[in-house]
């Protein structure tokens, strides 16, 4: 049993992700409780413990407060921290010694997902932690890196249920009239672009492999440019850009002064992409300001291994996809603030002078803090499919009931040895 632990849900990944945790965390005999915001939560929550928030969101607040007090709440949970609703009730949970579960997409991708206390990505215990912290940690840790598990697929999964869940949410509009999104777009028009994005898929297969076709077979050497969501938090609020298109400008000028003549430049596009910002025009257009027309590619969506396992070199915003550079050996300049930008193995060249000649990171030292990672916040599984679920449930509950942080288990050398897990279908 588990005496005394009153969970309170926030907002989840799209699916039926967190009603499943919910329900394991009642098994092990926690009581729990989900706070919606629109139908799209009510719709993935069909068990008991429903409490549904339609006040206006300057309310929210003082309405946390009175839930946590109301019932008795030792623990909240959610999935990303920045998002406004999330943000405040965080920081109510933090004033009251709440423990804080924050879910997020795996730094380690795609097989793994990420859970950690308090905050994630800029706001993650990552942040301040040093190299010779975690070797020190590990040093004391007799077990070898867990294998890589079974690959499953998760993006026709995403991309389905984040079209479920915005079409809830558009048809509850009536019930839940004070909802706002956390992004800039109204429901409909979000509904509207992963329907898009997702009917597109085949389309989009084809023009990528001829892309990716173009390059491979080009015989020239190139520079990978990692690109992100716009409106995913780790661009919205741990970078210095206002826009994607700022970052694009800063890559082509810096490309342009510094990459020798026969160079040529890659920008891969994230894979859940959806249109709303015109990457492919303001490729084109600053590509064509600088003189790059020739030199320049784009590639849309698509997995990633094909084009670094050429590559001279990548950069990125913040994007966790980085550390598949660093994994290879592949140089890398990143300019948010991202839990791998550790000086041991990120690049602090200015970009002329890194496309000019990229210095290659230590791999010896990313080695050992993916092996820190895999032992601490990087549980195997998924939130979009049915096996990534299985596989997560096994393992992250535990981890929740745990006195201790992830981090700190390790760091103080009290952390059990992690499962080794496969996936099972």
């Amino acid at each position: 049993m588990t005496p005394d632990r009153r969970f309170l849900f926030l907002q989840g990944p799209h699916g039926p992700w967190f009603h499943r945790l919910g329900r394991m965390l009642r098994a092990a005999g926690a009581e729990v409780w989900r706070v919606g915001f629109n139908l799209g939560d009510r719709a993935f929550w069909p068990g008991p413990g429903y409490i549904a928030f339609d006040a206006p969101q300057d309310q929210w607040p003082a309405t946390c407060a009175r839930l946590i007090d109301q019932h008795q709440i030792t623990d909240l949970v959610l999935y990303g921290d920045t998002r406004p609703i999330h943000a405040k009730a965080v920081a109510e949970a933090k004033a009251r010694g709440l423990t804080v579960h924050v879910f997020e997409e795996g730094y380690l991708r795609p097989y793994w997902v990420t859970y950690e206390r308090d905050g994630s990505n800029g706001h993650s215990r990552l942040m301040d932690l040093s190299v010779p912290q975690m070797q020190a940690a590990l040093a004391r840790i007799d077990v070898d890196l867990p294998d890589t598990p079974a690959t499953w697929g998760d993006m026709r999964q995403h991309m389905f249920w984040g079209a479920l869940y915005h079409g809830f949410v558009a048809l509850g509009r009536q019930s839940y009239r004070n909802f706002r999104p956390h992004r800039a777009l109204t429901v409909g028009q979000e509904f509207r672009l992963y329907l898009q994005r997702f009917l597109m898929m085949p389309l989009h297969r084809v023009e990528r492999r001829l892309a990716t076709g173009r390059i491979r077979c080009g015989g020239f050497p190139y520079h990978l440019a990692i690109l992100q969501l716009e409106h995913d938090a780790s661009f919205r609020d741990h970078s210095p850009f206002a826009s994607m298109t700022d970052f694009l400008a800063l890559v082509m000028a810096g490309f342009a002064r510094g990459a020798p003549r026969h160079h040529h430049l890659v920008f891969k596009a994230h894979p859940l992409e959806d249109g709303r910002v015109p990457l492919a025009f303001e490729i084109r257009r600053l590509a064509a300001l600088h003189g790059l027309t020739d030199r320049v590619h784009f590639v849309r969506g698509g997995k990633l291994a094909q084009l670094l396992n050429d590559a001279r070199s990548a950069v990125t915003v913040n994007s966790t996809a980085g550390q598949q550079a660093l994994w290879r050996g592949v140089p890398l300049r990143s300019f948010g603030a991202a839990v791998f930008a550790k000086p041991e193995f990120v690049s602090e060249q200015p970009l002329e002078a890194f496309f000019a000649a990229p210095e290659r990171p230590d791999t010896k030292s990313y080695r050992d803090y993916r092996h820190f990672l895999l032992e601490t916040s990087q549980v195997v599984g998924g939130f979009y499919s049915s096996v990534g679920r299985r596989a997560l449930l096994r393992q992250v509950v535990d981890m929740m009931l745990s006195p201790d942080d992830p981090y700190v288990a390790v760091l103080s050398g009290r952390a059990a040895p992690r499962q080794q897990l496969r996936l099972v279908r």
